[in-house]
């Protein structure tokens, strides 16, 4: 059984992940293998638009946890190939049909999507505060949503699709029966704008996007090495073995009062 399979219905691609037992977690197999359909797909003179979408109770719960602490590597393996949808190169849109849970990188694949169908039961989180040094800093900002939700965003809250689609995160909610049908609804859409104008106005779009500045990005980079970066494999390992994380902090308690800044990366 493939861990993602595709499905196609004239110009339009069905890419859904395929492993349920594990709530979808994205493992080294499943990355590559969606590094390959979505390079085939952005090379396709057949295929416009894509939906992406999990199978059973999840969309995607993220990083496997298991494979992490296997390897010793917080993050896991990224593909051997560079996947156009993950790098934000792909030149063709991606409705998300978000059937369950979307947590850590699952939220972050739901984040590279260009419109999104939800199903009522579907549970989103930001789970990097989590597992990292740095919470999810910029997802709310990308989002344009106000500071206390970017806020409540980036300390990993759980949000319904209810509240994701009150406050716009979410173009559609709909019965998960629906789903895909409002999903190939909005793809068929799109298809009967002049090719061009699709194409064009998405990229537009997605230029208009905020963006984090060049010394945030830099304040970023420096803040996820301050403190102890032990703790990221003990959230892996808690989470894996079912027990409360036992943290470090920092390894020096003094260290909590000496953070980066944004004007030390400024010019």
């Amino acid at each position: 059984m493939a861990v993602v399979e595709t499905e196609t219905h004239g110009q339009i691609l069905v890419v859904r992940m395929n492993r349920p037992e594990r709530l979808n977690a994205l493992n080294y197999e499943m990355t590559n293998m969606l590094s390959e359909v979505w390079n085939d797909f952005r090379e396709s003179s057949d295929l416009e638009v894509a939906i992406f979408t999990g199978a059973g109770r999840a969309f995607c719960a993220g990083e496997d946890m298991k494979e992490s602490l296997k390897d010793g590597e917080p993050g896991g393996r990224g593909p051997d190939r560079e996947d156009p949808f993950w790098a934000g190169t792909l030149e063709k849109p991606v409705i998300g049909a978000i059937n369950g849970y979307a947590m850590g990188g699952g939220f972050m694949l739901v984040e590279r999507t260009d419109l999104r169908v939800a199903a009522r039961e579907a549970v989103f989180e930001v789970s990097e505060a989590k597992r990292w040094l740095l919470g999810g800093y910029d997802h709310g900002h990308v989002a344009n949503l106000p500071y206390p939700v970017a806020m409540e965003m980036a300390l990993g809250f759980r949000f319904t699709a209810q509240r994701f689609h009150e406050i716009g995160f979410v173009n559609r909610l709909v019965d998960a029966d629906k789903l895909m049908p409002e999903a190939m609804a909005m793809a068929e859409h799109m298809l009967t704008l002049p090719p061009a104008a699709r194409v064009n106005t998405v990229h537009m779009m997605r230029q208009m996007r905020p963006k984090p500045s060049p010394a945030h990005l830099k304040l970023a980079e420096a803040l996820h090495l301050h403190g102890d970066t032990d703790d990221r494999m003990e959230s892996r390992a808690a989470f894996a073995e079912k027990r409360k994380p036992v943290f470090k902090g920092w390894k020096d308690p003094q260290d909590r009062y000496r953070m980066p800044k944004l004007s030390d990366f400024q010019d």
